[in-house]
């Protein structure tokens, strides 16, 4: 007998949303995209007023531990307007961005599986010492990060006194350094150039120091140790490792190792540097001895803040993965992730689709600097494929740059879209909202499946899709925790 169409969405519903019979249907099949107020966030950006935050020592609140800590954090609209004049343009500027911070990655695991050493620390001969003011150190090694794909910036304090300064935060670096005084070569920030003379905690470090020997690329000098971090895309910083004192709200952070960049290139929009939470001896979140630290990225086309903790434990409530350490090289933060679902159906992957290989290779890592989540080409085809299926209904458009599955929704104000999830062991899953996933690329309501295929064996979970949600390390349990809505 045919069920009445009435008697089959009652059904439909129960089986969605009752808690006593979801555990027949473990995945929501589809969620809402709100069109209008995507459309809203994007438009807006391009008119958006950056605010100038004044420097202050005490911008952070306390949770209860005296060891926990919470600084601002800022998305990049925040800190500068966009140049483009029109969305479109707006956004392939982004995606330029992040290929280049894509292959950077990917180069850096290349290397260091490869076998290709840390250098060996050299006296620098004339050539060199010409070459510090010019291009900076020649070798091949590749530093974890892209040179504009800073999209998140959190502010604190250098020196004694502090001189309060932008800083980009990095999941995928662990070296932490500052524009210094004097520029053989520095780029445009929006503080003044941090002037080791005014500090009176400025050390530099010497040739033999763990600090230094930490480094993948570093020279001697007069005794003193030089660092430099290159990019994938030709820039760099390069200059004197140094201690020095991080002032983090009211906490300080003595003897910290930084570069001090007398020589850097890069558009690093308004940032005087870098602020490295990779898993490496010489990231923050190490030199901190942290047991855990946190983050929630706000909109990207937002001025609205958010904040950066150290030291609080995941809320109770979290969706926790296992935190992998690839060692062979111990920046990146790789994710137990276990498998995806769209529409509610588990994807047929194979099991090694996001396990890291005892070589090295394969796995997935969370990244703060990469926009647009990164899934090995089959692992990707399958997703979008099934994602393409649920969402027939949708006017299909031309893709766009990098996105092969977008639609035009110029005349819908909300849509109906197939359900997104992250699946982890024990049965555990992290639904992604829509609009994590269904982005604008344009002005006139063009719409795109915000993942991509990647070359490499690793993939990488952008920010586009942790938006919005409080994405947490707990360095001592290895863990990594998700908290929608915790902005």
């Amino acid at each position: 007998m045919a069920i009445p169409t009435s008697l089959s969405c009652l059904l439909f519903t129960l089986l969605s949303f009752s808690p006593a019979l979801a555990s027949s249907r473990t995945f929501t099949t589809t969620t809402v995209l709100d069109v209008s107020s995507s459309l809203h966030r994007a438009f807006s950006v391009l008119s958006l007023d950056p605010k100038t935050i004044p420097p202050r020592q005490h911008e952070e609140t306390h949770p209860s531990s005296s060891t926990s800590f919470t600084l601002q954090l800022h998305s990049r609209a925040s800190l500068q307007k966009p140049s483009q004049r029109d969305y479109r343009s707006f956004t392939l500027a982004r995606l330029e961005r992040d290929s280049a911070r894509v292959k950077s990655l990917a180069a850096r695991l290349d290397l260091a599986l490869n076998g290709i050493a840390k250098s060996d620390l050299k006296p620098l001969d004339a050539s060199t010492e010409r070459e510090i003011g010019a291009q900076g150190f020649e070798s091949p090694v590749v530093s974890g990060t892209s040179q504009g794909s800073g999209e998140y910036f959190s502010r604190l304090g250098v020196g004694d006194p502090p001189s309060q300064v932008y800083m980009v935060i990095d999941t995928g670096s662990d070296v932490n350094w500052v524009q210094c005084a004097p520029c053989a070569d520095c780029y445009q920030q929006a503080d003044p150039i941090f002037e080791p003379a005014s500090s009176a905690s400025f050390s530099p470090l010497s040739c033999d120091t763990r600090q230094c020997r930490s480094l993948d690329i570093s020279q001697c000098r007069n005794g003193s140790c030089l660092y430099e971090v290159s990019y994938g895309d030709g820039s760099y910083t390069v200059g004197d490792f140094v201690t020095e004192t991080i002032t983090l709200g009211s906490t300080r952070l003595r003897d910290a190792a930084i570069g001090c960049g007398h020589n850097n290139e890069g558009l690093f929009v308004g940032a005087a540097g870098l602020l490295g939470l990779g898993g490496g001896s010489l990231s923050l979140p190490s030199q901190l001895n942290a047991s855990s630290f946190s983050y929630c990225l706000v909109d990207r086309d937002s001025d609205s803040a958010s904040t950066l903790e150290f030291g609080s434990p995941l809320p109770p409530n979290s969706v926790t993965a296992p935190l992998i350490r690839n060692p062979h090289l111990d920046t990146f933060l790789y994710l137990g992730l276990t498998g995806i679902s769209v529409g509610g159906d588990p994807l047929q992957l194979p099991e090694t689709a996001f396990q890291l290989d005892r070589d090295g290779s394969g796995g997935i890592i969370v990244d703060s600097g990469t926009a647009v989540t990164r899934l090995r080409a089959e692992v990707y085809e399958a997703m979008r494929d099934a994602f393409a299926r649920g969402a027939r209904g949708l006017p299909a458009a031309e893709g766009f740059a990098l996105f092969d599955t977008c639609y035009d929704l110029s005349s819908k104000g909300s849509v109906e879209v197939p359900a997104v999830a992250l699946r982890f062991g024990d049965g555990k899953e992290w639904a992604l909202p829509a609009k994590n996933y269904m982005i604008p690329v344009d002005s006139n309501g063009t719409f795109c499946f915000a993942f991509a295929p990647t070359s490499s064996a690793m993939s990488i979970l952008g920010n586009v899709q942790q938006q919005g949600t409080r994405v947490g390390f707990d360095l001592r349990r290895s863990l990594i925790g998700f908290v929608p809505n915790k902005c």
